[in-house]
């Protein structure tokens, strides 16, 4: 496995991690504000979603540039991490269009649009 390969897989990983601790400190804002006022949910995920949401920033920029993103390909990531699960629609969107494929970065193609 070489290091596109990695730095795809790595992308991927960050960016599901990134969504699930989303929904984990929204749970967490939850039961803090409209439930019982536990404060463990918030306690747990909101340094977990911090670190995840830096990490994601710091990979997204990585494979940007390691697979010669455009401008707008990596704002799309950057700004994918703000909504709720924002990341695995980004995920899925470079997935699909190429811009995650280790074959085209090791050969310097540019993806094709997707119709």
């Amino acid at each position: 496995m070489n290091f596109n390969s990695l730095s795809a897989l790595a992308f991927r990983v960050v960016a599901v991690f990134e969504a699930f601790t989303w929904v984990g400190l929204l749970a967490g804002m939850y039961f803090k504000y409209l439930g019982n006022g536990s404060e463990l949910g918030v306690q747990i995920f909101g340094p977990l979603h911090g670190g995840a949401f830096v990490a994601y920033g710091l990979v997204a920029l990585l494979v940007a540039y390691r697979f010669r993103w455009g401008a707008w390909p990596t704002l799309v990531a950057l700004a994918a991490s703000v909504p709720p699960l924002g990341t695995l629609l980004a995920d899925w969107w470079l997935h699909r269009t190429g811009r995650l494929n280790p074959e085209r970065a090791k050969t310097g193609q540019t993806p094709e649009p997707v119709a």
